[in-house]
């Protein structure tokens, strides 16, 4: 089905391409030069967007493709510049393909091929001086390789009107970004980013506008518009595929920052910031709220007999209960080690006990071993302190006398699965 989809896209693409070529549809050089702007902006925006992947992430395609977009970037600026001269000192021969063109359009799907070729091949360094270095040297030997190679030509080449194919040099760019194209979708087995992605339909885009370029007459004619706008189109997905995966890791850096890696309960900065915020707004309300500190007993002792997977794995256990048994108000968080707090607003002793009966409950029914055992003590404000130090050491004093038994089963409860 998918093929089939494919292959009608394709007969779409080539029949409207050859729709334009036949038809004789032309554009202004103006509109063209606009359009290379906009490519020449957006590939310099991404290349400022890869370099920050590259400081947060050491994606080193990103650093490779930065350097790759800024040199051809570079390379279209000039051409667009060498146009607007030529457009001004008067006819201009729109047989003759820009060398600007082929030369930054061969770059960038070598750059393409060889930021994979890097990545698969070559190990990362820790030092990102050297990762920077060695993106750099591989841009500049693909910028000279390439250059060297187009301008070792006598003249730049001019499009054969009469023949099928009008510019068939188009056609090592274009099987370069279809290679490229492969690999990227290869790699997206691995990664799936909207980065990865953006990179695969950037493949994809030039190669289809590098297959509209052969069929140009002319400078300026339908399909000649047609490369143009892929080529824009497809700076203007990866910058919005780029900017989308970074807001992405974004999100996900703020909740790393904020939750514990091994349990996804809140932290302890997290907890500080829960707990100030409800003592501002229990003081400006007058409304009570609970701080429970439950602590798992003898986790030692389990991890000496089954391992300390076993016993990381007790510590996920009983912060999945305390997840899906707490109100959507609630949080819960782990204070360090085998340690956890509730903070319960708008909750007296009374709501505490029932939620850590409804937590006792849920671990007796838990189902795995080893079985639990985990005590807990609770402190009220504003009786038991008005900060969140003293409430939280309150609760801890109140959980060290339930270690010990001497405290009050009605103020202090005891989950106990099973002794």
């Amino acid at each position: 089905m998918l093929g089939v989809a494919a292959a009608a896209l394709l007969g779409v693409f080539f029949g409207g391409v050859l729709w334009l070529r036949a038809t004789g549809v032309s554009g202004a050089p103006q509109t063209y030069l606009y359009l290379e702007i906009c490519g020449t902006l957006l590939s310099f925006c991404y290349a400022a967007n890869a370099l920050v992947r590259f400081r947060g992430t050491h994606d080193r395609t990103a650093l490779i493709l930065a350097f790759g977009f800024v040199v051809s970037g570079i390379l279209e600026t000039l051409g667009y510049f060498g146009l607007v001269d030529l457009l001004q000192a008067g006819p201009l021969s729109l047989g003759r393909v820009p060398m600007s063109w082929m030369v930054s359009r061969t770059l960038l799907a070598i750059v393409l091929l060889s930021a994979l070729a890097v990545e698969r091949r070559m190990p990362a360094s820790r030092q990102p001086s050297r990762e920077i270095a060695g993106a750099l040297l591989v841009v500049v030997v693909a910028g000279y390789l390439t250059s060297a190679a187009f301008l070792a030509a006598p003249a730049a080449p001019l499009a054969r009107a009469a023949q099928l194919l009008s510019r068939p040099w188009d056609l090592l760019p274009g099987l370069l970004f279809l290679a490229a194209a492969g690999f990227y979708h290869r790699r997206l087995r691995e990664t799936q980013t909207l980065h990865d992605y953006a990179l695969f339909a950037v493949t994809l885009l030039n190669a289809a506008g590098h297959a509209a370029a052969c069929f140009s007459r002319q400078l300026f004619d339908g399909p000649f518009f047609l490369a143009e706008v892929c080529k824009t189109a497809s700076y203007a997905v990866l910058l919005g595929g780029a900017l989308l995966d970074q807001a992405r890791l974004f999100e996900q850096v703020s909740a790393l920052a904020v939750s514990d890696p091994l349990t996804g309960l809140a932290n302890y900065r997290r907890l500080v910031t829960v707990l100030n915020g409800e003592l501002e707004r229990s003081q400006r309300s007058g409304r009570p709220f609970s701080v429970v500190l439950l602590d798992m007993d003898d986790l030692k002792a389990i991890n000496d007999k089954f391992g300390h997977l076993t016993g990381s794995r007790a510590i996920c256990r009983l912060g999945q209960v305390l997840r899906l048994n707490s109100r959507a108000i609630d949080t819960a968080a782990r204070y360090g080690g085998d340690e956890f707090v509730l903070v319960l607003p708008d909750a007296g002793g009374d709501v505490a006990a029932r939620v850590v009966e409804r937590v006792r409950e849920r671990l007796t029914h838990d189902g795995e071993l080893p079985r639990l055992s985990v005590s807990a003590g609770a402190a009220i404000f504003p009786e038991d302190g008005d900060t969140a130090e003293t409430l939280l050491m309150a609760a801890d004093h109140a959980l060290y006398r339930m270690k010990h038994r001497r405290t009050n089963l009605q103020a202090i409860s005891r989950i106990a699965a099973c002794l």
